[in-house]
């Protein structure tokens, strides 16, 4: 992304911060094992205002808006194993900052950087030694009122300020995320048309990984979730180790970063490359239930009324399939069909997968508006055990997931690239379809 937008992102919270400063810290690494770390992802608030991937920086955010960042110093052996990190002398051009030091200097500039500021806002759950700083910093901030009548008096969080500001996307974030979500779907395409009765999940997740990476992406935004049969029941699996069997329906739920921007799609079909009758009976109910929902993602619509659409057209889908009796209304009171469906439709998408921002506030449902982007998500699961229920309907899970970007018009469905249509989709599985990426050649 261009400096300027980083710019603009800085000086939109700088607006909010009254006489308070601003101190985020950009994530720690993280010990896989022994000596070895898991691979690094920034802090995704850090990101956003800064742009910088290194670990273990500081940025401080002051009203003017006053920009500085400390960075880790360069050092030759340390670079010769772990890689070239940007230093300070070059932090001030490459981040647009107005000053730059190295984070050994931190604890020093502390006290003229907060200056008379009231109140410091920063991420308290980053990190067990950023907390210990900020309690550093209110104890610096104290010292000062009680000498010069004027100092820092409360921590407070900077989600509360910057998570809205995160929630509407701006051009850039959104070219980004069209592209994660096209480049999901290209994974999703190449999974189906590969999926042979007798494979292994895992030889499909090997399948979305590698699309995920020849198409650009860092890797999964998340464990990718690969369930045939009733692991398509576990809304969380993700030890991908089933051989896949005729007739089984699989659920694959799995996302890419691409920038440090998410996406996250869910499709399910039928690995033999045909729904049985049952099967496609319970798989017309979720996608009914999908479109619906989709379609109501409309500027000033409260967030939730996705979910309750979503609910009643899936409950009236149970009624038709037997897993429920009764009125629409009197099982969505009874809550029966909680059994069946027990997540919610819908979570903000963007820098992370369940992506910052409120849902309600006052105790309301936040109002859609365009700019923000939402998944579309509604399930069916039976458990093989689940009692009272059709036997041929035991151990079926589906699930139908797409990003979804609210606009002044109709919605956006990102991850329209992929089929959900059931006669496309039987069209696709199995079929050895090469899969087009623009600019890079077929799979």
């Amino acid at each position: 992304m261009s400096a300027e937008i980083y710019a603009a992102r800085r000086a939109r919270l700088a607006a909010k911060l009254g006489d308070g400063v601003a101190i985020l810290h950009g994530a720690p690494t993280r010990i896989r094992s022994n000596d070895t770390d898991y691979s690094y992802r920034q802090d995704s608030d850090f990101f956003y205002l800064t742009g910088l991937v290194e670990p273990g920086a500081i940025c401080v955010l002051a009203p003017g808006p006053t920009y500085t960042v400390f960075v880790r110093p360069r050092d030759r052996d340390r670079e010769t194993w772990e890689g070239r990190c940007l230093g300070v002398e070059r932090a001030v051009e490459a981040l647009g900052a107005d000053a730059a030091y190295s984070v050994l200097e931190f604890k020093e500039c502390l006290p003229e950087l907060l200056g008379s500021a009231s109140r410091i806002y920063t991420d308290l759950n980053l990190d067990e030694n950023v907390t210990r700083r900020a309690l550093g910093s209110l104890h610096v901030g104290r010292r000062r009122r009680q000498k010069e009548g004027s100092g820092v008096r409360a921590l407070e969080d900077v989600g509360a300020l910057l998570h809205g500001l995160r929630l509407i996307k701006d051009a850039e974030e959104l070219a980004l995320m069209r592209r994660s979500a096209e480049l999901a779907g290209a994974a999703h395409s190449r999974a189906m048309a590969v999926a042979r009765p007798g494979m292994l999940e895992s030889e499909l997740e090997a399948e979305i990984d590698y699309v995920f990476r020849r198409g650009g992406g860092s890797g999964p935004a998340y464990g990718s979730i690969v369930a045939s049969g009733a692991n398509g029941t576990i809304l969380h699996y993700v030890d991908n180790n089933r051989r896949m069997e005729d007739g089984d329906l699989v659920l694959i739920d799995a996302g890419v970063e691409l920038g440090l921007y998410c996406s996250d799609v869910t499709r399910t079909f039928p690995v033999s490359g045909r729904f049985t009758s049952v099967q496609r009976a319970a798989y017309e109910v979720v996608l009914e239930a999908q479109l619906a929902a989709i379609d109501v993602c409309r500027s000033g619509l409260p967030q939730s009324g996705v979910h309750e659409i979503a609910t009643r057209h899936l409950v009236e889908g149970m009624i038709e399939l037997g897993l429920v009796s009764g009125s629409v209304d009197s099982v969505l009171e009874s809550g029966d069909h909680r059994r069946f469906y027990m997540h919610g439709t819908s979570h903000w998408l963007g820098l992370d997968v369940h992506d910052v921002g409120a849902y309600k506030e006052n105790g309301e449902a936040c109002a859609l508006e365009p700019g923000m982007v939402l998944t579309v998500e509604p399930g069916l699961y039976v458990r093989e055990d689940e009692e009272g229920v059709p036997d041929e309907l035991r151990g079926l899970g589906i699930r139908i997931e797409d990003d979804v970007l609210v606009t002044s018009g109709n919605p956006e469905v990102l991850s329209d690239g992929v089929p959900k249509d059931a006669d496309e989709v039987e069209a696709l599985v199995g079929s050895s379809t090469r899969v087009v990426l623009p600019g890079i050649d077929p799979l």
